[in-house]
């Protein structure tokens, strides 16, 4: 089975040369230090001027500034529309506020070669910011205006995804982490540039969309019982670090990526971000994006092929036909036949699973039959 799970069907989808495999670099502390002095310095001059100082931000959220590369996934247009933030408008006085108050943070943490969280930036003045959500999303803002990694800001995310399987590395401060436990996860790093020595005998990687099914992974010594293996889960939308996590492992170990996710718009919307990124990050879409992940399940061909009970799925909502109608028209699912038949039984059948439906047929269904197969035959898309 080990050799059929590195079929030529998945070898040859992973044919890059190692020098497209590596990722960017992140600048010098100079350099960084040296575009955040340029965009005070603009303001200043305004100021000195009598005029009022204007920041400039990518909208991030526009599917117009984006667009779909096969080998890459969504990445931000060269000439994507900006958002304009003025001192003196009410609507963006806060927002240019907070980003000063940010690039002052920063500034701080780079020249002192230290490092802060974003949720140790925020509980030092919770009342400036308002939620941990401002903070998240202007440190992405000014990641984007000063175009370096936001790795190199020296501001990092708690992680609150999970790994296990056959897997040793150390951190960047010398701590070795072993991933092997059979009964206990550990949590991704908070700092996935500064792991090395990655050493492991994986034959592939399975992404798992939630909590409560990794854990039931974990419960069935799935890493070791079918075959050496690594398991990584996000816990639902997955964060920064998990997405750096995988695209690390698959630069360093070359073997397929499968994603085990419900059969429902919200799960395939989850693979597809590990897959070809999200629209808010696309501007960092090279080092976070895996294209060659393969969805392995709950296929919505599953439901029908497995004869998953009725009583067992779930009636579509009005968010989920907006959710899948979304999808239908993105490109990098018009682009893939196989996704988009999938997609449009979904729709048909007006119903979705989730994969502890499974259970239904039997309790460890999941781990003794449905998975061993479907590794075994090749049945993934």
């Amino acid at each position: 089975m080990q050799t059929l799970i590195l079929d030529t069907r998945v070898t040859l989808s992973m044919t890059t040369t190692s020098n497209q495999r590596k990722r960017e670099r992140n600048p010098p502390l100079q350099d960084v230090l040296t575009r955040i002095e340029t965009v005070i310095q603009t303001v200043v001059t305004s100021v000195s001027k009598g005029e009022a100082p204007v920041l400039s931000v990518m909208n991030r959220s526009s599917w117009a500034n984006v667009r779909f590369h096969e080998s890459i996934g969504l990445v931000l247009k060269p000439d994507a529309s900006v958002v304009t933030l003025r001192c003196d408008w009410p609507s963006s006085a806060t927002k240019f506020a907070l980003i000063l108050k940010l690039l002052s943070v920063i500034y701080k943490l780079v020249q002192s070669d230290s490092y802060a969280t974003k949720r140790d930036i925020y509980y030092n003045d919770p009342q400036l910011f308002g939620s941990q959500k401002t903070v998240d999303s202007i440190v992405d803002d000014i990641s984007c205006m000063l175009k370096v990694p936001r790795r190199s800001l020296h501001v990092f995310a708690t992680s609150k995804g999970l790994i296990s399987g056959d897997l040793c590395y150390l951190e960047e401060d010398g701590t070795m982490v072993d991933c092997s436990s059979s009964t206990t996860a550990v949590p991704v790093s908070s700092n996935v540039s500064g792991i090395n020595h990655i050493v492991s005998s994986a034959k592939f990687i399975l992404i798992v969309e939630k909590d409560a099914t990794f854990q039931r992974l974990l419960d069935d010594d799935f890493c070791t019982r079918l075959s050496p293996c690594i398991i990584i889960t996000g816990k639902g939308v997955p964060d920064v670090n998990s997405r750096l996590m995988v695209r690390k492992l698959w630069d360093t170990l070359h073997v397929p990526v499968f994603a085990l996710v419900d059969a429902d718009p919200h799960g395939i919307e989850i693979m597809c971000i590990y897959k070809y990124g999200s629209v808010s990050m696309a501007f960092e879409a090279r080092s976070l994006t895996v294209p060659s992940v393969l969805w392995l399940g709950l296929l919505p061909s599953d439901i029908q092929r497995y004869r998953i009970p009725e009583e067992a799925m779930i009636p579509f909502s009005q968010a989920d036909e907006r959710k899948i109608n979304s999808l239908r028209s993105r490109p990098y699912i018009t682009c893939q036949p196989t996704w988009e038949n999938e997609i449009k039984a979904m729709q048909r059948l007006k119903q979705k699973a989730e994969i502890q439906s499974l259970a239904s047929i039997a309790p460890r269904f999941l781990t003794r039959v449905y998975l061993p197969n479907k590794l075994r035959y090749g049945c993934w898309i």
